[in-house]
């Protein structure tokens, strides 16, 4: 089905959700006034302000960009445009959204063509873009209709307590996953393959009955990151142990077998017995990482991201990764087809297929190579300049520095690299965006970035 074909106007024109009144018109850019520069002599008697807020300064913005149709950027005037506005299929530079201005929004998560806001407000969880599955809950402007688009943030409403907040939110193809401080895990959406954690329904309607699932298995133990691949959902708890659920074909759950698991599990293989403080994975690859600086990767390997374990095309138990070229590693990566990892010198490798990051020839390696640096700011000027954290989609990828700046590359459809064309980048530049960069996000189509402003 395409996306466009969900898409339908008259469901649009406003409503209310929760006690807040949510409406799809937007206010007219108001004109600009100009006025002679002032001179610089008299900068001294000009006065000073301040503004206060709840946060005080430190509040985040949020900006998103990429494609628009499906509503994941969050503005419905892009979609459905008012008087004097035009149709905007895409938004190839980032734009900031009003939700980070009514709401303190804490993490954000960029789902297949939807995007999901975790808030630390009455209402904990926002979310906009495709909903097919209610992967962003239940919205029914009339009855038995449901919205398969929402072209604005829109809250969900877990069961959750006044006094639990959402700490981090995770997207796959279809699902949401949601983390809290006192009651666990929650997940909501398409649960085909298991991957919400619980039993597999035949022909479920995931579109008109949302079903919130607390998954009992994590109960007990404290979760400090959530993580979904395409149809596979990854926890990793304080003492370092990883579990799964999900789809496993290529043996992206690592419990040893390629069964879709709908019971959430610990992985099996080198990775037990280890401290993992990291997991990533986008689609059906997942890489982990030890407090050691070790890399363990399972699931597919078609493309020989995990090549220097096996040979195989896919692996359903957890392997240590063999990467001397890489030293101790402090941040990883595990997109469609294409492995990223940062080492502590702050230095950037990849490996895989696909856009490397170093140049339109290389698009395959067995082994990881190095990124130069430069790409990333270092150089004489700013010797110490690193990157500290990086994230991917499925064919694109993102890395922030240490002065904050964030660098974008890969495949560019719709302008999901926020670079201001739509053109594939062949190696990492920088995004022109006001402010220091704390997260980014990559969908498939969309990214969207945290951001703390700059006094």
């Amino acid at each position: 089905m395409k996306l466009l074909s969900l898409f339908r106007p008259d469901n649009f024109i406003g409503r209310k959700c929760g006690g807040i009144y949510f409406s799809a018109h937007t206010y007219a850019t108001r004109k600009k006034k100009y006025r002679k520069p002032i001179d610089p002599e008299h900068s001294d008697s000009l006065p000073e302000f301040q503004y206060a807020s709840e946060d005080g300064p430190l509040k985040n913005r949020v900006y998103t960009w990429g494609v628009s149709a499906h509503g994941a950027l969050g503005r419905a005037s892009f979609v459905r445009p008012g008087k004097g506005q035009h149709w905007m299929p895409y938004k190839h530079s980032p734009h900031r959204l009003e939700i980070g201005e009514k709401f303190r929004v804490k993490d954000i998560a960029c789902g297949y063509g939807f995007t999901v806001f975790a808030v630390k407000d009455e209402f904990k969880v926002f979310g906009t873009g495709i909903n097919t599955d209610s992967q962003l809950g239940t919205h029914q402007p009339h009855r038995d209709h449901p919205l398969g688009l929402l072209l604005e943030p829109v809250p969900l409403e877990p069961p959750i307590g006044t006094a639990t907040q959402v700490t981090q939110v995770a997207c796959g193809r279809a699902h949401t996953v949601i983390l809290t401080d006192k009651e666990g895990v929650w997940s909501l959406g398409n649960n085909a393959y298991g991957q919400c954690g619980r039993p597999i329904i035949h022909n479920e309607d995931y579109g008109r009955h949302v079903l919130y699932h607390h998954i009992k298995e994590l109960e007990g133990r404290v979760i400090r990151q959530i993580e979904c691949g395409q149809d596979v959902s990854l926890f990793l708890s304080s003492d370092g142990i990883v579990y799964s659920c999900g789809w496993s074909s290529d043996g992206q759950t690592g419990r040893g077998h390629y069964k879709n698991e709908p019971k959430v599990g610990a992985l099996v293989g080198d990775i037990e017995g280890e401290n993992i403080i990291k997991i990533s994975c986008r689609a059906d690859c997942a890489l982990a990482l030890s407090d050691k600086g070790e890399v363990f990767g399972w699931g597919n390997s078609e493309y020989q991201q995990l090549n220097s374990v096996t040979d195989e095309m896919q692996i359903n138990t957890t392997r240590k990764l063999h990467l001397p070229e890489i030293g101790k590693v402090v941040d990883i990566v595990a997109a469609g087809t294409l492995c990223l990892a940062v080492n502590d010198d702050g230095e950037v490798f990849s490996w895989g297929y696909g856009l490397l990051g170093k140049g339109p020839k290389a698009t395959f390696s067995k082994q990881p190579t190095k990124i130069p640096s430069v790409f990333f700011g270092r150089n004489e000027l700013n010797p110490e300049t690193k990157v500290v954290s990086i994230s991917g989609g499925i064919n694109t990828f993102a890395a922030i520095n240490s002065d904050g700046s964030l660098f974008t590359w890969g495949k560019n459809h719709g302008g999901c690299l926020g670079l201001g064309s739509v053109k594939d980048q062949f190696f990492p530049l920088r995004v022109s965006i006001a402010g220091i960069v704390k997260k980014v996000s990559c969908g498939v189509d969309h990214m969207a970035a945290l951001v703390r402003p700059i006094l």
